[in-house]
């Protein structure tokens, strides 16, 4: 085996493969997976087969698994050499999201530490 024919067969799922009958079957791969992810959620809060406060957190993993199945068979985004722009654009991404949503909180904090009570506010002023 050449060292291409190797290279070819060592790839990602969402790497592109040439044909558009390859490329049209890691696009519905990827759509049942989400959609299966999706189902998965939606039954994990509906039953009570899960522990209570156990439920957020298995939320968040399949957040985190519907996020990387989105990135890989839909985004393309991949660990190769070809693909180094693609992984640094998409971290000023989340770069600029995390400071947008942060930056948010924060003002948000110091407007409620440094706001009037409300009983205060709602009070008639009397002045002397």
């Amino acid at each position: 085996m050449s060292s291409n024919e190797h290279r070819h067969e060592d790839r990602t799922p969402g790497e592109h493969r040439g044909s558009a009958l390859a490329e049209a079957g890691t696009y519905f791969l990827g759509l049942v997976l989400a959609l299966g992810l999706t189902a998965i959620s939606f039954w994990a809060i509906r039953t009570h087969m899960l522990w209570g406060p156990g439920v957020p957190i298995g939320l968040c993993v399949l957040a985190i698994a519907q996020m990387g199945i989105h990135l890989v068979f839909f985004l393309h985004i991949t660990s190769g050499p070809d693909n180094t722009n693609n992984v640094l654009a998409l971290a000023f991404g989340v770069l600029i999201v995390f400071l947008v949503v942060a930056g948010s909180l924060w003002i948000m904090a110091n407007l409620n530490a440094n706001m009037m009570p409300m009983p205060a506010m709602m009070s008639p002023q009397t002045q002397p």
